[in-house]
């Protein structure tokens, strides 16, 4: 994770040098290419990781939208700038995003089959069907020992953010689903 925020910090040091030579559309499509394309890049690995850690992945967001609207360092409104006006989501909810994504996939059959094999629904588990978590659409999230990283693995943050989303979410159709999941996520700040 340091290497990412290493490179991403690099490109926005070059992109300030040419900052003024550029449009502010041409300035926001090189911060998606060059930095939030790193950020996003397997943040799946950052699920119910500490604070500290979505922290400096925060802090690269942050500067990248400064860079995309000419704030400075200690200007104020970055949170109304980052959600309102750019639409960006916070690291952790885009870690919240990719994964409710994924798991929609699998169970749309548009996903790896390693990948959906991960994805067991309550309701077809024996004994469990007549549960209320069987008819909400509800996944099973396999038990887990280690407390610190256990309910890191991504077979268990996978089905705990998709049992966390709203009954209305779990059962969108594939055009629909992927902004409602953002704008469930929005809705929280």
């Amino acid at each position: 994770m340091a290497s990412v925020c290493a490179s991403c910090f690099y490109w926005l040091r070059q992109l300030r040098r040419v900052r003024r030579s550029l449009d502010s559309a041409s300035v926001k499509t090189l911060v998606h290419a060059f930095v939030t394309a790193r950020v996003n890049y397997c943040n799946t690995v950052l699920a119910g990781a500490p604070k500290s850690v979505t922290d400096r992945l925060q802090q690269v967001m942050n500067a990248a939208a400064r860079q995309v609207s000419g704030m400075h360092m200690f200007d104020h409104g970055l949170s109304q700038l980052l959600h309102g006006d750019l639409h960006w989501l916070d690291v952790a909810d885009r870690v919240k995003y990719k994964l409710g994504a994924t798991v929609h996939r699998c169970l749309h059959n548009k996903a790896p089959q390693y990948l959906a094999d991960c994805c067991v629904a309550v309701s077809e588990l024996t004994g469990r069907q007549r549960l209320r978590s069987a008819q909400r659409r509800q996944l099973d999230v396999p038990r887990y020992q280690r407390s610190t990283f256990g309910r890191r693995a991504f077979s268990v943050a996978r089905p705990t953010v998709w049992n966390s989303l709203l009954d209305e979410l779990r059962n969108a159709t594939d055009k629909a689903f992927s902004r409602l999941l953002k704008t469930f996520l929005f809705s929280q700040y």
